[in-house]
């Protein structure tokens, strides 16, 4: 049978280090990546689907901040 991964928990001070990088690159490569996970302490992979999920959360702030600026332009009208 195929065993699932537990859940990584990070610390506050690793998930504002995540934070930072990602807003200086939304898509950091291979070696970015190393890098990140030797500083913040987890492996490249766990690196790799936070960003996964942390560009997920993004775009689906963007695209609510979209519908919110359009809703407050239509009703303004």
């Amino acid at each position: 049978p195929v065993r699932k991964k537990s859940r990584t928990f990070y610390s506050a001070e690793q998930l504002e280090e995540l934070e930072k990088m990602f807003q200086e690159d939304h898509y950091p490569d291979n070696e970015k990546r190393r890098v990140i996970a030797a500083v913040v302490g987890v492996t490249p992979q766990r690196i790799m689907v936070w960003f996964q999920n942390r560009r997920a959360k993004w775009r689906k702030s963007e695209k609510l901040s979209v519908k919110g600026d359009k809703k407050y332009t239509m009703s303004s009208a």
